[in-house]
């Protein structure tokens, strides 16, 4: 991992692990959803997909802000996508739009992403201070 000079912050967004496994997840979710009816381009297919490029997406974007404390604010948002994007899997499997073992190897993937962005909440809010977030999960 490529450190910035004193902060102890990585260089690139890229670098955090956080970021990788969320890209890995945008993929998978990019593959599964390939096979959906047509009718779904424009519903789950679609919805599905903003969800789960926007987890990498708000990392990457708050790790760019010129200070830390403009970062604590990104990592929640990726939390929320990706949580959007469990409730989707959820539904598609419900209503067997995919099959039940893909959704949960993606909903695994989802579970290991979130205790990570809730790690990164955690060490953010306690290297920065501030008001806690909440990293239930």
């Amino acid at each position: 991992m490529s450190e910035d000079h004193g902060s102890g912050r990585t260089r690139h967004s890229r670098d955090l692990l956080v970021w990788q496994k969320g890209m890995i997840l945008a993929k998978r979710v990019y593959a599964e959803t390939e096979g959906l009816p047509k009718s779904e381009m424009y519903g789950f297919q679609s919805q599905m997909r903003r969800a789960a490029i926007a987890i990498p997406s708000n990392i990457a974007e708050g790790h760019g802000r010129l200070n830390d404390g403009h970062f604590r604010q990104f990592p929640a948002i990726s939390r929320g996508s990706l949580f959007e994007l469990q409730t989707e899997l959820e539904l598609a499997g419900d209503l067997r739009l995919l099959d039940s073992g893909r959704v949960s190897a993606l909903m695994g993937q989802c579970e290991e992403v979130a205790r990570m962005i809730n790690g990164l909440m955690g060490s953010l809010r306690n290297s920065y201070g501030g008001s806690p977030i909440p990293v239930e999960f």
